[in-house]
C-alpha cells in the first residue's frame, strides 16, 4: 500500500512517464480517455494523446466513456465515433451502438491504457466502462494499464449496497453508492472478486498516484462531465443523484447543476431557471421558474445524506407520482424508496446499510493501493 506524504501534491500516474513508457515499447496502443486525461502537474494542460504521439508511442486507435471525448455530451446521450482533429486518430465510442469494445475494434492492439478522472460514486458511469474494458481485454488476450488519479470523494464509504436485480450499466457491482476506491483500487476490485464475465486472465498492471491517501483533499482541474462544474457539485452529486429519477430538478440547465434542488409548485425565496444549454439540452422544468433549496453552500458531506431526498418527498404534493420507474437502479434497492414511503427517519434507514457496508469494508481492503 502507497504511504504518502499528504503535504506534497499528488502525482497522477499519466505523469510518471519514467515507469510506464518502458513498459509501451513497440505495442500496439489503444487508450480509454476523454477530455480528463491530461498532465495536471505541468505550467500548461498536455492531453495525453498528444503527449504520448509526440513521444513516439505506437498509439492506434482512442475508446471514449459517456459524455465522448471531449466530455461534452448530455447524460444517458448515444455519442458516435469520429476522429481526433489533433493526431487524427480513430475515436470509438463506448456509449454509442456498443459500450463494450468488440473484437474487431480490438483487432491488432497490444495493450489498452485507461486514464479517466472518475468521482468515486457506482452509478458514475466510467468504472462500467472500465468493467467491459478489463473483461473484453482478457477475452483478447490484451494486457491493460491504468494510470491512476485521486478519488475526490475517497475520504468515505457509504449507501446501501447494489443488490443483483437491480443491476444495470448505471451499477454494475455489489458496491455502495460512495464506494471509497480509485479507479485503478476499483479494477484491482473487478479481477480479484472475479466480476468479469470471462474465464480467461486479465493482465492488469497499475501506475499508483504517489504522494497521496484517501484522506488527501484533491480538487479536480476539469470537469469530469458536463454538470459536475466544480468541487461542490462533485460532493453532493451521490446524495443528490438520487433525486435524478424523480418529478424534482437537480439543477440541470443552470449553471449550478447539483448544488440545488428544486419544482415549479413549490414556495421559497430561492428560484431558478432550466435552460437548454450544451451539456443539459432540454432539461427538466426547461424555462419554469423552480423553487425550492440552495446547496451551493452546504457543509462538505462524509456520508451519502437522504437529507434532500426525505424532504424533497414529504413536500412533493402527489407522493404515488414521486419515485420513478429508474429509482430502484440509481439507489440500487428496492428498500430504500420503501423506508421513505413508510416515513423511516434517516438515522433508521442508514442503520440498515451498517451489515453490508460493513461486509462491503472488509473485502475492500484487500484492493487498497492507499491508506
Amino acid at each position: 500500500m502507497c504511504r504518502a506524504q499528504t503535504h506534497e501534491k499528488p502525482l497522477m500516474g499519466v505523469e510518471q512517464t519514467s515507469v510506464y513508457l518502458p513498459l509501451l515499447g513497440t505495442q500496439n496502443i489503444a487508450l480509454v480517455t476523454n477530455q480528463t486525461g491530461v498532465f495536471t502537474n505541468s505550467s500548461f494542460q498536455t492531453h495525453m494523446v498528444d503527449s504520448l504521439v509526440s513521444l513516439g508511442v505506437n498509439l492506434k486507435k482512442i475508446f471514449a466513456p459517456e459524455h465522448g471525448f471531449r466530455g461534452k455530451a448530455d447524460a444517458g446521450e448515444h455519442v458516435i465515433n469520429g476522429l481526433d482533429v489533433s493526431t487524427g486518430l480513430p475515436i470509438i465510442s463506448l456509449y454509442g451502438s456498443n459500450k463494450k469494445p468488440t473484437n474487431k475494434q480490438l483487432e491488432g492492439i497490444d495493450l489498452l491504457i485507461f486514464d479517466i478522472q472518475d468521482v468515486g460514486a457506482r452509478f458514475y458511469t466510467y468504472i462500467s466502462t472500465l468493467q467491459y474494458v478489463l473483461e473484453a481485454a482478457a477475452e483478447n488476450n490484451i494486457a491493460v494499464l491504468v494510470l491512476d488519479r485521486p478519488n475526490p470523494n475517497g475520504h468515505f464509504v457509504d449507501g446501501p449496497l447494489l443488490e443483483k436485480d437491480c443491476q444495470s450499466f448505471v451499477g454494475m457491482h455489489p458496491v455502495p453508492i460512495v464506494h471509497g476506491m480509485t479507479v485503478g483500487e476499483y479494477a484491482k476490485m473487478i479481477v480479484g472478486e472475479q466480476w468479469i464475465d470471462t474465464d480467461k486472465k486479465c493482465d492488469l498492471t497499475i501506475i499508483p498516484v504517489k504522494n497521496y491517501t484517501h484522506q488527501t483533499p484533491y480538487s479536480l482541474p476539469i470537469k469530469p462531465s458536463p454538470n459536475l462544474p466544480n468541487d461542490q457539485a462533485v460532493n453532493l452529486y451521490p446524495s443528490l443523484c438520487l433525486l435524478e429519477p424523480t418529478p424534482v430538478s437537480i439543477g440541470r440547465g443552470t449553471v449550478f447543476p447539483f448544488q440545488v434542488y428544486g419544482i415549479p409548485q413549490w414556495e421559497g425565496s430561492f428560484s431558478f431557471v432550466p435552460k437548454s444549454i450544451s451539456g443539459a439540452r432540454y432539461p427538466k422544468f426547461e424555462n419554469q421558474v423552480c423553487y425550492g433549496v440552495d446547496l451551493r453552500n452546504a457543509k462538505k458531506l462524509s456520508k451519502v445524506s437522504l437529507e434532500w431526498l426525505i424532504a424533497a418527498y414529504e413536500a412533493y404534493p402527489e407522493k404515488d407520482a414521486f419515485f420513478t420507474s429508474g429509482f430502484d437502479r440509481i439507489a440500487g434497492t428496492k428498500k430504500l424508496q420503501e423506508q421513505i414511503k413508510k416515513g423511516m427517519r434517516e438515522d433508521a434507514i442508514r442503520a440498515s446499510w451498517e451489515p453490508e457496508l460493513n461486509r462491503y469494508k472488509s473485502m475492500r481492503k484487500y484492493y487498497l493501493l492507499y491508506d
